[in-house]
């Protein structure tokens, strides 16, 4: 796991053009390396990894895949830029005849934006970089959509914050040809999902493998989230099953009859050799901590600001102990288990199975009965749906609604303003004017898929934390085969809610031990989130009298500060309140620090790595 000597992550694509020199000499002094088009003009810069990255030549094409990938340079060369179905997460750049041609990932981990300068369109991974080139500001319309609940619909969810710096979509690629000519194309498509349980564990067991042994070699000592929870074991089993020297962390939440770190030391009990750490959470900086130091802002706001303190001191203590990289079990939540829009088409194909799957969802959720009917009889479009979304902006509503739509339907806080209202209503009816494509071929499948996006979104900020902190953070259930794997099973099989994650469970079967497999709760840090407001109360109350939200004039001060000094009053609990108080997070740590932290200045002069 060899870093570069900044430590970075980033790069920005360039088009094969003259008029791209200006923005090139202005990035050239952060950049650790340079890869060239043909032509000579730089095509690549940034800096990565030595070992994140597989470069190639055939005849003038330059390829690149940086990040984790199990592709080879042969690989790159015998299937080109259209390159589908290799194990890891990585951006896939290529510069052929003078065009270049990127992509992200499906899932949204990798991301991709662009913005113009000079006259010149430029392609990112990272939204600051192209802010910091264009002189960009937050645009309000976007941090209105921020606000919704419990989180943006597709397609805004993947919105860049600034204005003029636009989001590829996850799953399209990007040209910029040399005539100055930009277009995007849909390169991923979810596969069909057709397969008995047993198949597709097959197939999933086979991806998880492969996302692990592409970021784990022998020997190698990484750290690991080992929660107790049936995602974080299995990426933990099948990292020692891969090599990996592991040094764990549990935490123990104080909830009475909290169980995950019961059955986190027994899953340690089972894996030789581990270095096995399990904190009390009281042992550890409280939820919220740290609200008055400014970090080093990421590409978006984050719901995560809750912990932070927290994971940065077990990031410190892995650290101490050799780890060079952090295994996360995020992402399996959502995308081995469809969410209950699966049953839209399955009581349309299988009418039966259908009626019970419906009858055990309401019954484990108390879903309404009309409110569940009318989801389910009525046929919008995705864009008419979205409009819908925007027509009924309103405060949310007490209690778990069906989640049968197209996604969740949408609310916002009770103190976002009319103007709020008013400008992510406006962007919701120009996203389904412009995307109201479905991600897949029916309602469930989209839902699924939005679900795996939102998982992505969150990875992208564990990474961007992990590289402030120092320790990389690898989340394997995000990557584009796991989720194609979870795909092919047929959704009945695996969303039943009466049994917990049996795609998962079966995959894992034989590797993970059973009683972890068997488990059917989750436990929570309710007790945590509310003793950590109560002692922030009067940084969060300081916050409202001087939010940045409401001189957006996109929040209501007073409401906010009645939210914030008892939030055991809100209808929505935890998800009502976090999305505001990252975005209140983020524009203060902008403005402390507005310059990327990712950019750093490099005295000598970037050395080209060898030309592919």
């Amino acid at each position: 796991m060899t870093s570069t000597a900044c430590g970075g992550r980033w790069f920005v694509a360039l088009p094969d053009r003259d008029a791209a020199l200006a923005a090139a000499a202005r990035l050239a002094s952060y950049a650790c390396r340079t890869l060239t088009h043909a032509s000579g003009r730089p095509w690549l810069l940034g800096c990565w990894p030595d070992d994140e990255a597989v470069t190639a030549q055939a005849g003038t094409a330059r390829l690149a895949a940086i990040g984790r990938t199990s592709l080879t340079p042969h690989d790159l060369v015998a299937r080109g830029p259209g390159v589908t179905g290799a194990a890891g997460s990585f951006h896939l750049l290529a510069s052929v005849d003078g065009e270049v041609y990127a992509r992200g990932t499906a899932t949204g981990v990798r991301r991709l934006c662009t913005a113009d300068a000079d006259g010149v369109t430029f392609a990112a991974d990272r939204a600051h970089t192209l802010a910091w080139l264009t002189g960009a500001d937050p645009d309000p319309a976007r941090l209105a959509a921020r606000l919704l609940l419990p989180d943006p619909p597709f397609p805004i969810e993947t919105s860049a914050m600034w204005r003029g710096v636009r989001a590829v979509q996850p799953g399209h690629a990007l040209r910029l040809g040399r005539d100055g000519s930009v277009r995007t194309e849909r390169w991923w498509r979810p596969p069909p999902s057709d397969l008995p349980l047993e198949q597709a564990a097959t197939l999933l067991r086979d991806a998880l493998r492969a996302a692990v042994a592409v970021r784990v070699r022998p020997g190698d000592v990484w750290g690991a989230d080992l929660s107790g929870g049936m995602d974080s074991t299995s990426a933990c089993f099948l990292a020692h099953e891969a090599g990996a020297d592991l040094v764990a962390v549990t935490l123990e939440w104080s909830a009475a009859g909290n169980e995950d770190a019961r059955h986190a030391r027994e899953a340690a009990r089972h894996l030789p050799g581990i270095t096995h750490f399990v904190l009390p959470s009281s042992e550890l900086p409280g939820h919220f901590s740290g609200l008055g130091e400014r970090h080093p802002p990421g590409d978006e706001p984050s719901v995560l600001l809750r912990d932070r303190a927290q994971q940065s001191e077990l990031a410190g203590l892995l650290r101490d102990h050799g780890v060079r990289g952090r295994l996360s079990g995020h992402g399996g939540d959502h995308v081995v288990t469809p969410l209950p829009a699966y049953l839209h088409p399955l009581l349309r194909r299988r009418p039966l199975t259908g009626l019970a799957h419906l009858a055990a969802h309401r019954a484990r959720s108390r879903w309404p009965l009309v409110a569940t009917l009318r989801q389910l009889v009525s046929r919008p479009s995705l864009a008419a749906w979205i409009r819908e979304q925007a027509d009924a902006l309103g405060p949310l509503r007490r209690g778990e609604p069906p989640m049968c739509g197209w996604g969740f339907p949408v609310a916002l806080p009770p103190w976002a303003t009319g103007r709020a209202r008013d400008l992510a209503a406006g962007l919701l009816r120009e996203a389904a004017d412009r995307d109201g494509v479905p991600l897949g071929p029916d309602r469930g499948t989209h839902a699924w898929v939005h679900l795996a996006r939102l998982a992505g979104s969150t990875a992208t900020h564990l990474s961007a934390w992990g590289a402030v902190d120092g320790l990389p953070v690898e989340t394997p259930f995000c990557d584009d085969a796991v989720l194609d794997a979870c795909l092919r099973v047929r959704p009945e099989d695996a969303g039943h809610p009466a049994v917990y994650k049996p795609l998962l469970a079966a995959a894992m079967r034989g590797i993970v031990p059973e009683a972890i497999l068997t488990r059917t709760t989750k436990d929570h840090c309710g007790d945590e989130w509310y003793a950590g407001l109560a002692t922030q109360r009067r940084t969060l109350a300081a916050w409202t009298a001087d939010s940045r939200l409401a001189a957006a004039g996109l929040a209501d001060p007073a409401a906010l500060r009645r939210a914030v000094l008892a939030p055991g009053l809100l209808n929505g609990g935890v998800c009502e309140l976090e999305p505001t108080l990252g975005i209140e997070e983020w524009l203060r740590d902008l403005e402390a620090r507005p310059h990327p932290h990712h950019l750093k200045e490099h005295p000598h002069e970037p050395a080209p790595a060898a030309t592919p």
